[in-house]
């Protein structure tokens, strides 16, 4: 999908556009604002007091919730420096009708899907009595969440992000039904040209080819046509909560999953989005590394399914009643006429999703419980650590009762004030005796745990608040797959060309402390 340097410049200067628009009109939103409550008239008083007033019960309201104590204290610390305006500023971010309706959608279509699951047959009862210690978390994954636990799986731990494109790309070529893409982020460029030009030709054979991207992570990235070129080829396209210039809630949902599905039997997902930098073609961090996953057989169709519940989500108008759903997932399941030919016995692989809709924090549950159920070590790669208190005790207990607890983050940072807000929490960890490293050759996307040489989770999903608590993942549990062990090798690897802190360089001045505490008393709003 190669452009002409006059053809770029033009659609990037229409995007240019539209963005400085959409920035324009927010920032009118926040004059209009801010000059009624600076305003000396007797009115602009009487909507002060009542505004002070309405903050005052807002804050009580938050102390009463059941809800992460990190998110509390942000909120009434805000409320507490702006009391005309930190109050209405919360109702307005955090209860819209809009976001009651986008919740209803979700649990609908859930519900829809959810005998899908059930095709293929369930090994619950297999896999807790086989994995004793980790019946609860299969349980919880399952059970609860809805997401059931599968054997007859094959699994690829693939890092760098040059290794998971290698991969891809003969997989694609393979495809006979359909071709499913979900990513944060899609740019032209050779690793997007490269997996376009397979996915035009298969549209063209009669594969189902569907692609959904996140309009806030293709910000300035992709064409304002895109979407429409993507169907001149035949390639269906939609675009996740696409960002409009209105102060609301809704912009904070963002899908940060990645998935690809191939007919259903080989699915792709991990920390990598397509762009030149996460195959390390641009290298504007230094050495990009991430870690994706790839599997192959029977638990592939979950990720069929959360593709496809996604799919109905932005493509049909999901949140009114009786809406018809256009698609019969049932159809897209590949093993109708003949079973799974891989035939695996002694692992199991558990596909799961998160969505910040339904106040159930999937991923964060599946970290903390890997935590707290280690025996002998838990190796963590993560690009942000900003995580609730919750979480640090966890790891601290953790480490305190033997178990080796290690993390690698990176040493070069995209983000200035996010790496230093995840510095803030180095001193902390390396007292309770957690071993801290930072990726010398550039930044660490990766996004993975691996434990006991026997579990590990690979997804989409960062160590901080808004992964946990404010977007859409993805990621796979397994116990004693293929991954797990390659993924623990590749950690160890890793750790060769890393930088363990030390309690000495963690120490700062009074001054730097100070600040770090403010950023991480903002960390939920990052």
């Amino acid at each position: 999908m190669k452009e002409s340097p006059k053809l770029l410049k033009g659609w990037f200067r229409k995007l240019l556009r539209r963005r400085l628009f959409i920035v324009m009109l927010l920032a009118l939103q926040l004059f209009t604002i801010l000059y009624y409550l600076i305003d000396q008239s007797t009115v602009s008083a009487v909507i002060g007091n009542l505004l002070k007033i309405i903050s005052l019960l807002v804050a009580l309201h938050i102390i009463s919730k059941r809800t992460k104590e990190a998110y509390k204290l942000t909120w009434v610390f805000i409320i507490l420096i702006f009391p005309v305006f930190g109050g209405i500023f919360y109702l307005l971010f955090r209860y819209q009708t809009r976001s009651k309706k986008l919740i209803r959608a979700v649990e609908t279509l859930s519900q829809k899907t959810k005998p899908a699951y059930a095709l293929t047959p369930s090994v619950y009862e297999k896999a807790t009595e086989q994995t004793p210690d980790h019946a609860r978390q299969i349980e919880y994954l399952e059970k609860y969440s809805g997401y059931p636990i599968y054997e007859n799986t094959k699994t690829r731990h693939l890092s760098p992000g040059e290794d998971f494109w290698e991969a891809l790309l003969p997989d694609l070529e393979k495809a006979k039904s359909y071709i499913f893409v979900e990513s944060f982020i899609i740019e032209n460029g050779q690793m997007w040209d490269s997996i376009y030009t397979i996915l035009k030709q298969k549209a063209t054979q009669g594969v189902d080819v569907r692609i959904i991207y996140d309009d806030m992570g293709c910000f300035l990235r992709l064409p304002l046509n895109f979407v429409k070129k993507m169907r001149a080829d035949g390639i269906r396209c939609a675009t996740f909560n696409r960002f409009v210039p209105v102060l609301n809630a809704i912009q904070n949902y963002r899908d940060h999953r990645k998935i690809i599905v191939i007919d259903g039997k080989i699915a792709y997902t991990g920390g990598l989005n397509i762009a030149d930098e996460y195959v390390n073609i641009k290298s504007p961090f230094g050495h990009w590394k991430d870690t994706g996953v790839r599997v192959e057989g029977s638990a592939a169709w979950s990720f069929t399914l959360m593709f496809l519940e996604t799919w109905q989500f932005v493509t049909t108008k999901a949140w009114k009643p009786n809406v018809q759903i256009a698609d019969d997932v049932k159809a897209f399941y590949p093993w109708r006429e003949t079973p799974c030919p891989i035939q695996k016995h002694d692992s199991f692989v558990l596909p799961f999703a998160d969505s910040p809709l339904d106040n159930e924090h999937v991923t964060d549950h599946v970290y903390t419980q890997m935590i707290t159920k280690a025996r002998k070590y838990v190796y963590i790669m993560t690009p942000y650590l900003i995580v609730d208190n919750s979480m640090v005790s966890a790891l601290c207990t953790a480490s305190k009762s033997g178990v080796d607890i290690r993390i690698i983050t990176p040493r070069r940072f995209d983000k200035r004030i996010v790496h230093f807000t995840t510095r803030s929490y180095y001193r902390e960890l390396i007292k309770a005796g957690i071993r801290v490293y930072e990726y010398t050759p550039g930044f660490i996307h990766s996004k993975t745990f691996v434990s006991d040489d026997d579990t590990a989770v690979i997804g989409s999903a960062n160590m901080d608040f808004r992964s946990l608590y404010l977007q859409f993942e993805c990621g796979v549990w397994m116990y004693r797959a293929e991954a797990v062990t390659e993924l623990r090798d590749d950690f160890l690897k890793t750790l060769e060309v890393c930088h363990e802190m030390t309690a000495k360089e963690c120490k700062c001045n009074v001054f730097t402390r100070f600040f770090q505490e403010i950023c991480r008393l903002f960390a939920p709003l990052m």
